[in-house]
């Protein structure tokens, strides 16, 4: 029996990254096909045999990337491709699922209209990528674009390719093959100089900066184009004819009212080629005119802002259109819409630097690179400081209305005993009156009974001497004893001026006004002082003078409770040579001009809750002190009361 060979198809999911090239076909799946001469093998070991297969083409499946090629059309470091190309990377690394192998490869025939630099380009990627095809082709720019389309039939026949950071004007849709997916963008540019008005309506000259490479050349067309119905209000002037260096002295010598429009500058009119943001670097250095610009590669540092091109949202729409035609969807059934301009932009301190403000920026644009308030920078510190500073204040603020709260009870303490003891004096009037004629009656009695005696014996015919100088020595004793009493009455007179001392008023007012300021605020009482800065110190006791000038005050707050306004007002002046003036007014319920003789008797009512002996006190102490007192009602309503006190405790 002639022997059969079997085959075993491994399936394609476990191999689908194996290739092969005998029909040049490099995208078109197919399944790997092993032969074996499995006659000779006993099923336990074909068993074996495929299970090492397996295993081999999973391991192999795993291990080989995926193969992406980046084209950029004028090299690595051109802005603002290189800001695509950097975008696109990552989006990469990020979506994808599959470990990839990205190469970079740049044209140099985009610098320039002759086409004869691509031919040796074309021959390195074809010995390159000719036996090892690529997965994926992604261009970066219109040139790269260009070049994949102009040599695909040699180069990269079945290979499919991604076509981004492009505008949509610059793709020829009519050459598109199946294997062809494009992320374009669209550059408004009327929009782009439509926003330099906007921001600066006084603008009257845009220099729109371009070089002289093809590109360069097609973009100034369409700009001039695109912006003929702004040429009423703005005069264009271009830069393809200048040498890099020219344009630098023609922007440090710009006239009032004019900006910049950067479109790109990667050949000068002098051939330079100019990578990277150099040259926009070193034209913000010397320009005497804002910068203006479409792409947010761009923006940072040198342009003003506006309505731009966002490199991520391009980059991360190329990325996800690349990760479906890597897993297997056919890159013609893809279709995206053009990227347009994301939201307004604005670089804060260009827009301080020119004047910009933020009342002329468009609807929802967005501001960075603004200076950090105090407020941002230490937010948390400041907090901090508040809450140590408000928790400070309340205890404070709490100390102090304790303190007051003491010094005022203990103030109506003493008023209080003041008016007990003015009771009490009251009370005792007979006891006193009956005490001093217990000290003065008997030798007074005595005095008039010798006297009397020495009268009638001098009225004799015949006085005797002895009586004559017996009735004598008494009337001496007599003298001796009135001393006494008088000397006895001075010192029960003068104990009470024992105490007394120089006092300023004004001083004591404040001490009085600090202890009723509780009850100013409760009642809404607006004070009003006119405290003269002139007056002499007044002879007395400074705790009396203190209880009067308090009863006159909390006298005047009990009657403007009810009414409306409330004004306290105190005034202090010098009476003459030697007398203090202290006037005392207020806007409560004033009193009865007939009635004012009755207000300082001893039972009128001063205080809700008094004794009823305030005003009377009052009365008692000034007269203690040789000063008057008297009450007046006001020119419309509420009292006034007045007193004088002396400077020299004598009186006035």
């Amino acid at each position: 029996m002639r022997p059969t060979n079997r085959v075993i198809q491994v399936p394609r999911l476990m191999c689908n990254n194996m290739r092969t090239s005998v029909d040049g076909n490099t995208n078109a799946p197919h399944r790997m096909t092993i032969w074996f001469d499995i006659h000779r093998l006993s099923p336990a070991a074909g068993f074996v045999v495929l299970l090492l297969t397996l295993f081999a083409c999973s391991v192999a499946v795993a291990a080989e990337p995926k193969r992406v090629m980046l084209l950029h059309s004028f090299g690595r470091d051109f802005k603002p491709w290189s800001e695509y190309a950097k975008s696109i990377r990552a989006e990469l690394d990020r979506q994808s699922p599959w470990r990839l192998d990205i190469t970079d490869h740049s044209l140099v025939s985009a610098r320039s209209s002759d086409e004869d630099p691509e031919r040796p380009l074309v021959d390195y990627l074809h010995a390159l990528f000719g036996k090892q095809p690529l997965d994926l082709i992604v261009s970066i720019g219109a040139p790269a674009a260009a070049f994949v389309q102009r040599h695909r039939q040699r180069l990269f026949t079945n290979t499919p390719t991604v076509f981004t950071a492009v505008d949509q004007r610059r793709i020829q849709y009519s050459t598109l093959t199946a294997n062809d997916a494009v992320v374009a963008v669209w550059i408004n540019y009327f929009a782009a100089i439509e926003n330099i008005l906007r921001v600066l309506p006084d603008t009257e000259n845009v220099i729109v900066v371009v070089g002289t490479s093809p590109l360069e050349k097609f973009w100034k067309e369409a700009i001039a184009k695109e912006v003929e119905p702004l040429s009423k209000r703005l005069r264009f002037s271009w830069t393809d004819h200048l040498s890099f260096d020219e344009l630098l002295k023609q922007a440090a010598a710009l006239p009032p009212h004019s900006a910049i429009f950067w479109g790109q500058m990667a050949v000068d009119a002098a051939g330079v080629v100019h990578e990277g943001g150099m040259a926009l670097t070193r034209l913000h250095a010397v320009a005497k005119a804002p910068i203006f610009s479409y792409d947010e590669s761009f923006f940072g540092h040198e342009i003003v802002g506006g309505p731009l091109l966002v490199t991520a949202d391009t980059g991360s729409q190329a990325a996800a259109v690349a990760v479906r035609i890597l897993g297997g969807e056919k890159p013609g059934d893809i279709n995206t819409p053009p990227v347009q301009f994301g939201r307004p932009m604005f670089d804060w301190r260009e827009m301080q630097r020119w004047g910009i403000s933020e009342s002329r920026l468009p609807p929802g644009s967005e501001i960075l690179f603004r200076d950090p308030t105090a407020w941002e920078r230490y937010r948390l510190e400041i907090l901090a400081i508040c809450a140590v500073l408000l928790a400070q204040i309340a205890l404070i603020s709490w100390l102090i209305y304790e303190n007051r709260r003491r010094n005022r009870a203990e103030v109506l303490a003493r008023n209080s005993i003041s008016e007990l003891t003015h009771m009490n004096r009251v009370a005792t009037a007979g006891e006193l009156s009956a005490s001093i004629a217990h000290e003065v009656n008997q030798p007074l009695t005595g005095i008039v009974a010798r006297v009397s005696a020495a009268r009638r014996w001098l009225a004799a015919e015949k006085p005797d001497l002895d009586k004559v100088r017996a009735a004598l020595d008494q009337i001496e004793t007599a003298g001796h004893r009135a001393s006494d009493i008088i000397t006895n009455v001075k010192s029960m007179f003068q104990r009470d001026t024992q105490d007394r001392s120089e006092i300023d008023i004004n001083k004591l007012i404040w001490t009085v006004m600090d202890l009723v300021y509780i009850d100013l605020r409760k009642h809404q009482i607006e004070l009003k002082t006119e405290l003269s800065d002139q007056l002499p110190p007044v002879l007395g006791n400074r705790i009396q003078l203190q209880q009067v000038i308090l009863n006159l005050v909390m006298n005047a707050i009990d009657a403007m409770r009810s009414v409306q306004p409330r004004v306290l007002s105190i005034k202090t002046a010098l009476n003459g040579r030697d007398g203090v003036h202290v006037s005392i007014a207020d806007t409560g319920i004033g009193i009865d001009p007939s009635n004012v003789d009755q207000i300082f008797k001893p039972l009128f009512t001063t205080k809700e809750h008094g004794m009823g002996m305030g005003l009377s006190i009052c009365r008692s102490i000034v007269e203690s002190h040789n000063g008057r007192i008297w009450v007046s009602a006001g020119r419309e309503r509420g009292s006034i009361f007045q007193l004088v006190l002396p400077t020299n405790g004598r009186g006035t």
